[in-house]
């Protein structure tokens, strides 16, 4: 029989490129592009390209394993179902409901993300539930909901970009992050737009701008206020865009007008001239856009520096426009729905506040429960890692590898093992897997039909491509079983769509309302964005909205024939209205009471770590192309390693001679939580007060050794992106 490809997308980050996957005759798949999808238009980078290698049984987990005298030996799924329901049991009866945490991921599906929400809540009562996406981007989402009283990474769709006349873009290296998509910034300048990134690293993005600004690290906020005076200054605000469409401007204009030129280039570093070609720059096009990444948002003051760039396009008028605004690149495959369905500490699904009634009662509804049952907030990620061994004695971990991609990594792995007891349901054995009492091994992207919601805010349906190995089964089966064992008998099925279907009924009438949207239209529009509601009531609906009956059983043959959803609209009528979904946010109103974006009055403070004269250093950290987040998965691809074997230090040639380091040689980074060790990697792309290192690997050169985790007030957002060290060079043994 010939094999059929099957278009489906990427399991990396959250650009969600589409691709085909197609079983070879000869075992394994084959990944090609797919042009069809707007995003990529065909175009895929190593790890896309690569992503099926880690389907392979040799890298990647077939059986449950349990310990025994200190070591993971294999062992039944039922031995280790009942051995992580005893346990979690028996710690919630000794010790409460707190005493068990859970702990998510920013790559689950939207129906994962939201069944483990609802386990948390509904079957062990717990409130002590966050994931790794408040690593993430926390801080632009509540920076965006103050603003816009809405949080969608993307505002509008990366078509756009090429059509705008300027984009900012602050805090991203996206041609290693997410290289298909510096295609959009080099149409932007094709059509005669201009770019200008802020990164105090000359990256591979940084060359392709015609302007780059340096800031010194932990100092975004800064160089934003200085931009919004010399707007106020220069004359540029639209006065009567500030008047009809926003409130707040006068206490924001004083703000900023207390951060002139000459202040803030003492600050930043970057020279006044170039903080002015950069407002005229940004100013003179008709249509302009900001774009923030990790680098300003991984910050003590995250939430309060991605309102001033927020500022600055309101000031502008640049915001709720055609081909402006603000918008946030959300970093993790599913980072963008991973938020808003209920495995954020205060979330309930559809983008819902926990602490608010109307909304406990409406997701209580769905789930047949009491409102007053539903635990109320926990704490955020670091905060509940923090608190592991102690007040949270036992935890079930799906999708997240703290041990490396945790601040101050090497506290969290202590916290990791003082645990009376860990549960890991991942891929691959993680270096958190390897610390676990049980270990579950689960079905990944190609294995699973489920939907991911991409930085744009467009839902995706990834489909199941392969059969996963025999013994490994998808994280809705763990959670059914679970469920089971612990006395809640009904409501997690293992069915995908009926999940989904369960999630849109939640969602409905939420700020991220999914209720319209189904796996069939999905599948045939390529994605639909939200917010989508429900259609009107009396309208025909084509995919009949009950789940259909093609999505396949958890370990069974995929079905390739029919889409989900066929078996039901068979023969059916178009409905009658459909909502298109929302592509373009804001044009109209925004998402506040009334309608009216906020300006929020910040002002410029230091990190929270300043260099002194022991720790004379900055550290910043960030990604490399051929490795991704904390690496789990790609450290198993032979291609990817060899473009990045390991860790390094990136080091300016001034700071190498000062320090007697030839490039190669071992250098130690120091901070006041530890020691990494790393190869120095000397060029003159860095600012000499600043030195860089990779995060993606574990051991001696892990870079989160060192971070900082002070936190953000609001989001809760670690400070990553800059701490005080001091580098020394290691003698060779």
């Amino acid at each position: 029989m010939e094999n059929t490809s099957t278009p489906t997308h990427c399991p990396y980050c959250a650009l969600q490129c589409g691709m085909n996957i197609t079983p070879l005759p000869q075992g394994g798949v084959e990944v090609t592009e797919r042009a069809d999808f707007p995003v990529n238009r065909g175009a895929l980078c190593g790890k896309g390209r690569t992503a099926a290698e880690v389907l392979s049984p040799a890298v990647r987990l077939t059986t449950p394993l349990v310990r025994e005298g200190g070591r993971l030996v294999e062992a039944s799924w039922p031995e280790a179902l009942d051995r992580i329901a005893g346990r979690l049991a028996a710690t919630r009866e000794r010790y409460g409901p707190d005493a068990v945490g859970v702990f998510g991921g920013g790559g689950l599906t939207n129906e994962k993300a939201y069944a483990l929400g609802k386990f948390a809540r509904v079957v062990l009562g717990t409130s002590q539930i966050d994931y790794n996406g408040r690593f993430c981007m926390s801080s632009a989402a509540a920076a965006g909901t103050k603003a816009f009283g809405l949080d969608r990474g993307l505002p509008f769709p990366l078509e756009d970009v090429p059509r705008t006349g300027c984009v900012i873009l602050v805090g991203s290296n996206l041609a290693e992050t997410m290289p298909p998509s510096l295609r959009f910034f080099t149409e932007l300048r094709e059509n005669g737009g201009t770019l200008i990134v802020v990164d105090p690293r000359r990256t591979r993005t940084a060359e392709q701008a015609d302007l780059h600004l340096s800031p010194r690290p932990g100092t975004d906020l800064a160089l934003a206020l200085g931009l919004l005076h010399l707007v106020v200054a220069e004359g540029r605000t639209d006065e009567e865009y500030i008047r009809e469409r926003t409130t707040g401007w006068e206490e924001a204009r004083a703000a900023a007008m207390a951060h002139w030129p000459e202040y803030v280039e003492r600050i930043t570093g970057v020279p006044v001239p170039l903080l002015r070609e950069a407002v005229r720059m940004f100013c003179e096009p008709e249509a302009a856009m900001v774009l923030t990444a990790r680098g300003p948002e991984q910050q003590s003051k995250g939430t309060d520096t991605v309102g001033a760039w927020i500022n600055l396009c309101l000031a502008t008028g640049r915001a709720g426009r055609p081909l402006s605004g603000y918008g946030c690149l959300t970093g993790q495959g599913n980072g963008q729905g991973g938020r808003e369905h209920g495995q954020k500490a205060d979330q309930l699904p559809g983008y819902r506040k926990l602490d608010d009634p109307a909304a406990r009662r409406h997701v209580a509804g769905v789930w047949g429960v009491d409102p007053d049952s539903l635990p109320g907030p926990g704490r955020s990620a670091y905060e509940l890692l923090d608190a592991l061994g102690g007040d949270v004695r036992a935890l079930l971990l799906m999708g997240s590898n703290p041990v490396v991609s945790a601040p101050r990594a090497a506290h969290i792995e202590g916290r990791l093992r003082s645990l009376d007891f860990l549960a890991v349901a991942d891929v691959v054995l993680s270096e958190t897997a390897e610390l676990a009492d049980v270990v579950l091994p689960v079905t990944q992207w190609a294995e699973e039909t489920g939907t991911t919601t991409s930085l744009e805010g467009r839902v995706l349906l990834r489909r199941r491509a392969v059969a996963p190995p025999p013994g490994v089964h998808s994280d809705l089966y763990v959670l059914h079983e679970l469920a089971g064992r612990l006395g809640v008998e009904k409501g997690f099925p293992t069915d995908p769509e009926e999940v989904f279907g369960e999630l849109r009924r939640a969602s409905a009438g939420g700020p991220a309302d999914y209720s319209g949207i189904t796996y069939r239209r999905l599948a045939e529009e390529n994605g639909v964005f939200w917010p989508c509601p429900e259609e009107p009531a009396g309208t025909t609906q084509a995919d009949g909205g009950e789940p259909a009956g093609t999505a396949e059983a958890d370990g069974g043959e995929p079905d390739r024939g029919t889409l989900p959803g066929d078996a039901a609209g068979a023969g059916a009528a178009p409905p009658a209205v459909v909502h298109p979904g929302t592509p373009r946010l804001f044009l109209d109103r925004f998402a506040t009471p009334d309608g009216r974006a906020r300006f929020v009055a910040v002002a410029h403070r230091a990190t929270a770590e300043e260099p002194d004269a022991e720790y004379p250093l900055l550290l910043t950290t960030g990604r490399v192309v051929a490795q991704y987040q904390s690496g789990a998965q790609t450290r198993r691809v032979a291609e990817l390693n060899a473009a990045a074997p390991g860790p390094f230090v990136e080091l300016h040639p001034r700071l190498a001679a000062r320090l007697g380091a030839a490039d190669g040689d071992p250098l130690a980074v120091v901070s006041r939580r530890g020691r990494a060790v790393a190869p120095a990697r000397i060029t003159d792309t860095i600012r000499p007060d600043t030195v860089f290192m990779p995060f993606h690997w574990p051991g001696e050169g892990r870079a989160n050794t060192l971070t900082n985790p002070a936190l953000d007030p609001t989001s809760r957002m670690p400070e990553f992106k800059s701490c005080a060290v001091r580098v020394e060079v290691v003698p060779r043994s």
